[in-house]
């Protein structure tokens, strides 16, 4: 039982460790400039002051969730990109992205925010509107 406990123990930090290790990688991110892009991407970057990149895939099952609250806000809000990184992974490359979904607010060329894991309607568009 002691042998059981200790395996669950460390599992359970290692879960634990990875949440903080992808917050506080998140946290080092903010107010650096962004890399250069090219495409459509870099182009919508240039041209919005303030854009929300949506990191997504396919297969993930917080992005199935996720995508349908993207897809109503890109209704309202035309600043917000969404990038399939099992396409475009060079792009999510350049962020540094380590997981999906993430969300990227950028604004004048520097990330403002940078959060990994499925958010809720009300938290981007907070996200969206303390930026604007």
């Amino acid at each position: 039982m002691d042998v059981l406990f200790y395996i669950v123990m460390v599992f359970v930090g290692f879960i634990v460790f990875i949440q903080i290790y992808a917050r506080v990688q998140g946290l080092m991110k903010r107010g650096k400039e962004i890399p250069p892009i090219d495409g459509k991407i870099g182009n919508a970057l240039a041209q919005n002051a303030t854009t929300l990149l949506y990191f997504y895939t396919p297969t993930c099952s917080a992005c199935k969730v996720m995508t349908p609250v993207i897809d109503r806000l890109q209704t309202e809000f035309k600043n917000i990109l969404k990038i399939n990184l099992a396409s475009d992974l060079e792009i999510g490359k350049k962020f540094g992205i380590m997981g999906t979904p993430s969300l990227v607010l950028v604004k004048d060329n520097k990330i403002q925010s940078f959060v990994v894991g499925a958010k809720n309607e009300t938290f981007i568009r907070k996200l969206l509107n303390n930026h604007q």
